[in-house]
């Protein structure tokens, strides 16, 4: 079971930290199931840019990054070197803490 401890860029959004959660998905169905804002305008199949998050630490409990996602990053807003896809952040087997912030999601329009 995995802690996610959940920090937004956008003001007047508080942190938000999510326990209990399972393996085998990604950091964009857990933040869907619970109710935060994060777009997937392309249906989390890696094919745009909109779910980029920054994982602060804990990445060694996520897939590793692929080519393609690391293509889409690129054409992120205000990559980092931290910069994932949250479609792409698939929890691996195990347990531990991970810190993500999420991007001001104001910035796209629609879904």
């Amino acid at each position: 079971m995995y802690t996610i401890h959940i920090a937004f860029e956008e003001k007047g959004k508080d942190p938000v930290v999510l326990n209990n959660i399972t393996d085998d998905q990604s950091l964009l169905e857990v933040c869907l199931d619970n109710n935060i804002e994060l777009h997937h305008n392309c249906g989390a199949v890696c094919a745009c840019s909109t779910c980029h998050l920054y994982v602060e630490k804990g990445a060694e409990s996520l897939a590793d990054l692929s080519d393609r996602e690391e293509d889409f990053i690129d054409r992120a807003v205000n990559p980092r070197i931290n910069s994932r896809l949250g479609c792409q952040c698939i929890l691996q087997k195990g347990s531990g803490d991970i810190y993500i912030t999420i991007p001001d999601q104001t910035q796209f329009l629609g879904e």
